[in-house]
């Protein structure tokens, strides 16, 4: 079975997308913040993380959990997609140089959308 970890901090999209991933035969594990992520990678190799981006400023936000993602020897293959509000032409750059899979904007992708992707990558 597949793991997905969803790192996600509106308890609304981390219910949808638990109930869907389930439903779809997923092992999903999920974070509501960027340090608990990463102690779950650590812990539980993870087939794919799907990422928000922003958390509060008194949290690590996705880019720089991304970084370290990317910085750990035993964690810079992991696939990462990224779901976020955040405006995606600002981001073109780092999305390139962290090695995001698919950047997906969540007012304009249904979960149906996201689900499909997250079939192609884990087959």
């Amino acid at each position: 079975m597949k793991k997905i970890l969803l790192v996600e901090d509106d308890p609304f999209i981390m219910d949808i997308y638990s109930i869907q991933f389930k439903k779809e035969g997923y092992q999903l594990d999920v974070a509501n913040d960027c340090q608990m992520a990463l102690e779950k990678m650590k812990t539980s190799y993870p087939d794919l993380v799907i990422l928000d981006i922003d958390f509060g400023p008194e949290k690590m936000n996705g880019w720089e959990l991304l970084k370290i993602i990317r910085d750990d020897p035993r964690l810079k293959n992991l696939n990462v997609i990224i779901l976020s509000n955040q405006n995606k032409e600002q981001s073109r750059d780092k999305i390139v140089e962290l090695g995001v899979r698919k950047f997906f904007l969540k007012v304009e992708t249904s979960i149906d959308e996201i689900t499909d992707y997250v079939k192609q990558i884990l087959k």
